[in-house]
């Protein structure tokens, strides 16, 4: 199976370990630009990228996916399928159409629950004591697609956002393998999401952080947890 790899952070390195692993053949891998950090503003690669060159995958990391050259680029690979994990862009519909088996992303929640940037915080947050990973077929909204696959874990009463990221980093990788095990089989099953019980999951912002001391104990517990490692809980 030919495959193209989009992701950037951490979170998403377990599962390209899995793929090279499993002897996958990966055509590409697309990341976020280098970005600049820390006090000196050295330019410092996307943890994918990393992994990637490690097994000398050629990387591209365009500022746009909307970009015709790279529309062109991604159809002339003539991938089977395109795996998608915590990319930070959105795919438009003329890549979605691209590879003959679509594009699958590996979401960090159960959905329909959770959608957005920030799942695994906002699932700390908001005192739940169960989450996961769900594989879905993408299309053009933001994580609405048909779910193939989910695992789900239990969140520890002291776990913090940083600890469930590792651990659901791991469970990714595990999800995706039996996935593609069952689309290769012709067996993966499609189900359509409940939209009725969505709920959105945004990007976190340090206005979160700040401890609201009228709130209950186990609501401070919860954001202290899940704001590790950022923006971080605090009070003036």
């Amino acid at each position: 199976m030919n495959i193209i790899f989009m992701g950037t952070p951490e979170f998403a390195v377990p599962t390209l370990d899995m793929l090279i692993g499993e002897g996958y053949n990966i055509l590409s891998v697309f990341t976020q630009p280098d970005r600049p950090k820390g006090r000196s503003k050295k330019l410092i690669m996307p943890p994918i990228k990393e992994k990637a060159l490690e097994h000398n995958i050629e990387v591209f990391q365009p500022n746009t996916l909307k970009d015709q050259k790279i529309i062109a680029t991604i159809s002339n690979m003539k991938p089977d399928l395109i795996v998608v994990v915590a990319y930070g862009q959105i795919l438009t519909k003329e890549i979605l159409e691209i590879p003959t088996l679509g594009c699958i992303n590996v979401h960090g929640s159960l959905l329909p629950k959770y959608r957005g940037a920030g799942p695994i915080q906002w699932s700390i947050i908001n005192g739940e004591k169960t989450t996961g990973i769900t594989t879905m077929y993408m299309d053009v909204g933001l994580d609405t697609g048909d779910m193939i696959l989910k695992g789900e874990i239990t969140i520890g009463e002291n776990e913090t956002s940083e600890e469930l990221h590792d651990r659901l980093a791991v469970l990714g990788g595990k999800v995706l393998k039996e996935t593609l095990v069952q689309l290769k089989e012709g067996r993966a099953p499609r189900e359509e999401q409940d939209h009725e019980k969505s709920s959105y999951a945004p990007m976190l912002t340090k206005d979160l952080s700040e401890i609201q001391w009228n709130k209950k104990a186990e609501e401070i517990h919860n954001l202290i947890r899940g704001t590790i490692p950022w923006p971080v809980a605090n009070t003036k």
